[in-house]
């Protein structure tokens, strides 16, 4: 199945989901550094990196929501989409209130880099689950997608059968 929404043959989900990601990552990495090197100015950088990667990740959802909608009731792809997208409705969640306990200062408080510790652990597993359904179940690519394939986790490549190898 097609994505719903589509820009020049894309989809448009799939092109503005690696904004939040690399924003939100950034404001973490820079979270860290901040804090082990004392350096108030990435505290600031990492503050508006979050806050444009929740906008950047609010903008992102709809088009995935309308994309999960049009994926049959009764399909792995469908589960999958559910988790996928619930996870990352906690991730933003788990970003804003990060976000808004930093409001006063800029700067992370040990309560906010947890919840964004938490935040980017999350968003590695629902963006594990997003290429789940782009790369192996062809949601959002294929008219013809296999939308009950088995999980990419147990795929055993044709090349390695007999090797005790699984597929990249």
């Amino acid at each position: 199945m097609r994505s719903r929404a589509e820009l020049l043959g894309h989809s448009v989900h799939q092109m503005l989901i690696v904004f939040p990601l690399g924003l939100l990552a950034t404001a973490v990495v820079f979270d860290v550094i901040a804090l082990a090197a004392g350096l108030p100015t990435l505290a600031t950088a990492a503050y508006w990196a979050m806050a444009a990667g929740i906008l950047g990740g609010l903008l992102a959802a709809p088009f995935g929501f309308a994309d999960w909608l049009r994926i049959p009731r009764g399909t792995r792809a469908r589960r999958i989409g559910a988790v996928h997208g619930s996870g990352n409705l906690v991730v933003v969640a788990l970003f804003v209130v990060s976000w808004f306990l930093r409001a006063d200062s800029g700067a992370a408080t040990a309560t906010s880099l947890v919840l964004s510790l938490a935040g980017i652990a999350l968003s590695m597993i629902t963006a594990w689950l997003g290429g789940e359904l782009v790369a192996r179940l062809g949601v959002g690519v294929y008219d013809d997608a296999n939308l009950d394939a088995p999980t990419s986790l147990h795929a055993t490549r044709p090349d390695l059968a007999g090797a005790g190898r699984h597929a990249p």
